[in-house]
């Protein structure tokens, strides 16, 4: 990542403002990049980073990125049980035209009891 799109990793509130930002400017791989560069660091990563880099990667046209990050939110022992992650992985499905994915998303969060977003 070059020395201009570093950010300061000394708390997860800037982390994620940094990576909505990307998001709303469609400049996923800079998003996915302060993720990684975090990821390395020993910041905590929180459901919310990872929401708001799947999100990122979703307005970027990266479907694939965006459920791949959902996976390994799974693996790293942190549910996605916040109806958000799904939201957004359903929305980078919708961005992508996956929409069998997408409903393949929403089918996962029925059976865990959760409520689709309005």
């Amino acid at each position: 990542m070059p020395a201009t799109q570093r950010i300061s990793l000394q708390g997860g509130s800037s982390l994620e403002a940094a990576i909505k930002k990307s998001g709303r400017t469609k400049q996923w791989s800079a998003a996915l990049g302060f993720f990684r560069e975090a990821s390395r660091s020993s910041l905590e990563i929180s459901p919310c980073h990872y929401v708001a880099t799947i999100s990122a990667c979703g307005k970027g046209m990266q479907w694939e990125r965006a459920l791949a990050l959902l996976s390994e939110m799974w693996e790293a022992k942190l549910e996605p049980t916040v109806i958000f992650t799904y939201s957004a992985g359903i929305s980078a499905c919708e961005k992508g035209e996956q929409w069998r994915r997408g409903l393949s998303l929403l089918s996962e969060m029925w059976e865990a009891k959760l409520e689709p977003n309005p």
